[in-house]
């Protein structure tokens, strides 16, 4: 009869999606003979457990490109400027203040890594977190603007706490584009926090905006509030690579 009923529980559970009960219960009939203090260690497992599933969601529909997390990433080999500032980062206290991060300089710097590494750490707090490429979110926005949908994307893109926008520079749009991403940049404007990762200075932003107005107001939006941190530098991904091989050597 206990087996059968051990079974039916378990099978309770699972229909519930009560992980942490289903796989701690037996253990707790066990070891516990006040009722309170067993639906209190159940319970809590189960809280843990919830938790745990809220974030693998959270990091999930974030759309990461992989998963860096920022113990993984070798500081010393960073430009000397983030190695002073990540510390502050990564207590999220820039996402509570809706200020924005702006990391320029030479590809292979490490400005993706950081910023999906920032990302997760978000999660993992209890923030909503969207990761794209510029290119890809300008390619969206044109989308559902042509769609009619692009007051529905709008409402939903406020909503994130915070918005990585990674790959500014790399490839130059047309006026729409252009337009279309100084309207959404702007709506989250010392509200919610943004992550932009270039390739370029500002000095040379006009040479994928087209537009020295619309240049010039960009500029102007998300540097105020902002963390701007020279990524200048050696190859972060090369050296990872030599360290990668050494170790297979």
């Amino acid at each position: 009869m206990k087996v059968k009923l051990d079974e039916e529980i378990k099978e309770y559970c699972r229909i519930l999606k009560l992980k942490g009960i289903q796989e701690h219960f037996e253990e707790e009939m066990n070891e516990s003979n006040n009722y309170e203090e067993f639906l209190h260690r159940l319970l809590t497992y189960e809280l843990v457990e919830k938790d745990k599933r809220a974030v693998e969601c959270r990091i999930r529909n974030a759309k990461f490109p992989y998963k860096k997390y920022l113990e993984d990433i070798e500081t010393k080999y960073l430009p000397d400027t983030m190695q002073k500032m990540l510390p502050e980062l990564a207590t999220m206290r820039f996402i509570e203040q809706g200020k924005n991060v702006i990391m320029s300089g030479n590809p292979g710097t490490g400005k993706t890594h950081i910023s999906i590494g920032l990302g997760i750490k978000a999660c993992m707090s209890g923030y909503k977190v969207l990761f794209t490429t510029i290119p890809l979110l300008i390619t969206t926005l044109k989308e559902c603007n042509s769609q009619k949908t692009l007051r529905y994307f709008e409402k939903r893109f406020e909503k994130y706490d915070l918005v990585i926008a990674d790959e500014l520079g790399y490839i130059s749009f047309d006026k729409e584009g252009a337009e279309l991403l100084f309207t959404n940049l702007s709506l989250r404007a010392s509200r919610k926090s943004i992550i932009i990762t270039t390739n370029l200075s500002f000095d040379r932003w006009e040479e994928i905006f087209g537009d020295p107005v619309i240049t010039n107001a960009m500029v102007d939006r998300l540097t105020h509030k902002a963390y701007i941190i020279d990524m200048t530098g050696d190859s972060y991904r090369l050296r990872e690579t030599f360290r990668e091989s050494d170790k297979i050597i």
